[in-house]
């Protein structure tokens, strides 16, 4: 095997799935533990739970089906929103919320249709984050658009749980095949149909055959491919659900290899049922034998509770290190920024001390107002001393919960602690069984190494902060609403450590964008002494030292409450150490939305998984958004931190190259591979907008296929035309900046140096293209790295073949070209090459195929890129083309005589 296949191959087999809580789970062939969740902005209205219902029953019968007997669903809790009335069969929620539903009910952002769709970026057999379907795509009749509910529910399950992906491509609908024919992009190509231009203007409509394009020499952009009705095909559920005969996935043999659609890019060619049997799932499931129907699923309906939180922080002698500043005074100053700027208003928030015992300081108290933030913030421990009993302060948090007559199940516990406890697992079995979420933050190299177990067990967050002074802030920061209620949720725009010079002067500035500045907060920290603050709003109002707010537990913290709502523009700051020594300061700025009407930009980051068992290399992966849409062209920074201190800094990209699935998606992906020894690293991430080029990507990617129209009983019957989608990709987006944490993740088996050049090999190419210019073939693609995305590749490797197959099973023999001369760029780089095929008789038809490989200095070699396909076409002399049907109205379905002669593919 060619050195670098067997290490990626070894990669691919041990990456684990996406860092998602989802509380799904396959027993005995049924799912139990889905959640499907509604908006808070949803009006209430019943008929949406009873569409719930009828689809996912509806579905559960198609899954087994198209499972082969093997899955169905078993019980699904619906979750609706506090905003909606209570009613007696609503029951209590426990750790299901609408942050990790696996589906969610929710309108559109903008106006632009209610395409159904899967929130899916990580590589193939990975699971998706969310299903999305919007209220008017469960209540009204779009049977013609998409088939029914129930079908669109399983394909979009299909992504979400299976990891395989789209097997249409709306970009690039048609492609030439093997056989010098043109083919719709399809799975499987037994599905019959064809191609037409359906053109409407001035309250009539025509449809017509197909030109040829005279670049490319495939049908021109218009051109449409119209389903037969009724088919004889039974595959696949992840091109066509909508037909009444496709009843199953595509298989080894039925697969379309050829098609370019997402399937085969991120998959390498496999059929969808062969990733699906890949997948733990299937391994775990044997055909329910004597069962052609499964029982239908039981629904649980449950309604979102107010949010409880108890904060169990740990004040053993261990907290006293630092200095000048101690690990004590860092947990108060951002317990202090949680209780007064992150949580939400009316939470329940108690809070509990522990040491060797514990104590409850606060049972649980409504946030109204300022008076009740002080009233918890002001016992928050002002010593430290005695050992670390972790499960002490664990119990007592449970019982300041129920002590305030509120269920522990469902709510939420902040764990904090800087020690090792030999008796942390007698407890686990005491937690699990409370139902409580169990969100831990590891403090220094010394911190109990069973956390995450905690925080995995229960699906609460994870997160980690060594010695850097304004790590505790974002990670408090990070643990924000849950209830998908945007304007409840505290967004970060700055968190900035400074370095100052004895009597030096520091300035920066803030960027306030319009979608933000209400509940505008600064907070500025120091080391040894308070420095001189102005601050300056964009209409030259100051505020100055005197307007902060000292804090009265001297814990070397002021902040400043912007009064009504913050300006929009840049706010500038300039901090002045009047101190002889240097120190230490942090600048931290949150806000919540302007108002409840308007949705801010959005940014969240994770990596692939949560534990890494090295060498296997992790994604980190941010996502960029404002309400459903993606964000595009940002500039988007991971900040990545090992135990050790060594500190990671890699920009993103929206390529679709590299880690990236898809281009232009709102998704920033990269690999990461720079281990530092094993334990936890942290990740931070900070989006900015670009100057100008900053755009809202107004279409959803990876949506359900809207049906354009059927051929039934040889006449078409167009269906309503998509609502036109303005710019899609232009909607400008201004100036922002976004700051968010990434939560932790652990590392097991790492070296301590940071020169992985001898284990990971250059990154796959999957965007390559090709063309003929003339007699020659011009390629494109994305330059992958040394190590997979970042650095530079030593060489290439270029083969060509006429045949497909060929470049699939046998590329080391197929002809190669000679890249003399041809140097790798720098990974992420734009490349172009030409070359001339010498062997090659060229003429109107000729097609080649082309595909990539990337060799580093070590001679680690990435896996065979995408097949480009070049075809030479010379057009002809274009005649007339008849229309097919006579004009006509344009009705809501509008039906045309077809003539079947005219249609080829």
């Amino acid at each position: 095997m060619v050195p670098g296949l067997k290490v990626l191959l070894f990669l691919s087999l041990h990456l684990l799935q996406g860092v998602k809580s989802s509380m799904v789970h396959l027993n005995n062939n049924g799912y139990e533990g889905v959640v499907i969740a509604i908006n808070p902005s949803v009006p209430e209205d019943d008929r949406l739970i009873q569409s719930i219902k009828e689809m996912v029953t509806q579905a559960s019968t198609y899954l087994f089906e198209a499972s082969k007997g093997r899955f169905y669903f078993r019980n699904v809790s619906i979750l609706v929103p506090m905003t909606w009335k209570s009613k007696y069969e609503y029951l209590t929620p426990k750790q299901e919320s609408y942050d990790k539903a696996d589906v969610i009910v929710a309108e559109p952002y903008l106006k632009y249709g209610d395409d159904p769709y899967t929130l899916q970026y990580g590589q193939c057999g990975d699971r998706g984050q969310y299903i999305h379907f919007t209220p008017n795509f469960l209540l009204t009749d779009n049977l013609p658009l998409y088939g029914p509910r129930g079908r669109v529910f399983v394909h979009e399950w299909a992504h979400l749980r299976w990891g395989v992906f789209d097997e249409y491509n709306t970009d690039r609908p048609f492609y030439m095949s093997g056989k010098n024919k043109i083919e719709a992009t399809r799975c499987s190509t037994g599905i019959s149909g064809r191609n037409v231009v359906h053109e409407c203007q001035g309250g009539s409509c025509i449809t017509r055959q197909c030109r040829r394009d005279a670049k490319t020499g495939l049908h021109e952009p218009k051109c449409t491919f119209i389903p037969n009705k009724s088919q004889a095909a039974r595959d696949s559920i992840m091109f066509m659900q909508s037909l009444d005969s496709v009843v199953e996935f595509c298989t080894e043999k039925t697969h379309n290899t050829e098609a370019p659609n997402l399937q085969n890019k991120m998959c390498n060619r496999k059929s969808t049922w062969d990733v699906i049997k890949e997948s733990a799932d299937f391994q775990n499931a044997s055909p329910m034998t004597g069962t052609k129907i499964p029982p239908p699923p039981t629904f649980s309906l449950l309604k979102t509770k107010q949010r409880v939180v108890c904060l169990v922080l740990d004040k053993s002698g261990s907290m006293n290190s630092g200095n000048p500043v101690t690990r004590l005074t860092q947990m108060n100053q951002a317990a202090e920024l949680y209780l007064i700027q992150i949580i939400e208003k009316e939470s329940l928030v108690g809070m509990v001390t522990f040491d060797s015992t514990a104590t409850i300081q606060n049972n649980l108290i409504r946030m109204v107002n300022e008076s009740s933030h002080l009233e918890i913030s002001a016992k928050l421990p002002q010593e430290a001393g005695g050992g670390t009993s972790i499960c002490s302060g664990l119990r007592e948090g449970l019982k300041a919960i129920t002590s305030s007559n509120q269920r522990t199940s469902g709510s939420e516990i902040v764990l904090l602690t800087d020690g090792e406890d030999d008796q942390i697992s007698s407890c686990f079995e005491e937690v699990k069984h409370s139902g409580a979420i169990i969100h831990t933050i590891a403090l220094g190299p010394s911190a109990a190494k069973e956390l995450e177990t905690l925080s995995t067990m229960t699906g609460g967050l994870r997160f980690y902060s060594s010695e850097d002074i304004n790590g505790l802030i974002d990670a408090f920061s990070g643990i924000s609403s849950r209830s998908g209620d945007i304007s409840q949720q505290a967004l970060q725009l700055e968190s900035k450590a400074l370095n100052i010079t004895g009597k030096g002067l520091v300035k920066g500035t803030v960027l306030v964008d319009s979608t933000v500045g209400n509940d505008t907060f600064f907070v500025v920290t120091w080391m040894t002494q308070k420095p001189e603050i102005i601050l300056q709003d964009p209409k030259g109002n100051k505020y100055t030292t005197s307007d902060f707010r000292d804090d009265k537990l001297n814990i070397r913290s002021v902040r400043l409450r912007i009064p009504g709502i913050a300006e929009t523009g840049t706010w500038t700051y300039s901090l002045l150490n009047k101190n002889a020594r240097s120190q230490l300061l942090t600048v931290t700025v949150t806000t919540r939305t302007r108002s409840p009407t308007t949705l801010p930009v959005i940014a969240t980051a994770h990596m692939s998984h949560k534990t890494a068992q090295y060498p296997s290399p992790m994604i980190v992966y941010a996502r960029v958004s404002q309400g459903f849409l993606p964000v595009l062209g940002a500039n988007v920074t991971a900040f990545i931190e090992a135990e050790d201190g060594h500190r990671v800094t890699l920009e993103l990209w929206d390529n679709g190259a590299g880690a990236d699935t898809l281009k232009n998606d709102g998704i920033y992906s990269r690999y990461f591979t720079d281990f530092h020894g094993n334990g936890r690293y942290s990740l931070k991430v900070n989006a900015q907008a670009r100057k100008n080029t900053t755009k809202l990507n107004l279409k959803q990617p990876n949506k359900s296929l809207y049906i354009t129209g059927y051929i039934e009983n040889d006449q078409i019957v167009m269906n309503p035309p998509k609502p036109e989608v303005p710019d899609a990709t232009g909607a400008p987006v201004e100036d922002f900046s976004r700051l968010t944490s990434g939560g932790s993740f652990t590392v097991s088996g790492a070296p301590p140096g940071g020169n992985h050049a001898h284990v990971f090999p250059p990154s796959k190419v999957t965007d390559l293209e090709a063309e003929f210019k003339g007699s020659h073939i011009h390629l494109t693609w994305t330059a992958p790295g040394k190590v997979l995305d970042r650095g530079r590749a030593h060489r290439y490797i270029i083969r060509t073949s006429q045949h497909s197959q060929d470049l699939q099973e046998d590329f080391h023999n197929a002809t190669l070209v000679n890249t003399t001369g041809l140097v790798p760029k720098e990974a992420g780089s734009k490349e172009n090459f030409e070359f001339k095929p010498e062997t090659l008789k060229i003429e109107n038809g000729t097609k080649l195929y082309i595909a990539i490989q990337a060799i580093n200095e070590v001679s680690l070699t990435s896996v065979i890129s995408n097949i480009a396909q070049a075809v030479k076409f010379i057009p002809p002399q274009e005649p007339n083309i008849p229309d097919l049907g006579t004009k006509m109205p344009v009705p809501s379905l509008t039906v045309f005589v077809f003539v079947a002669t005219l249609f080829i593919f």
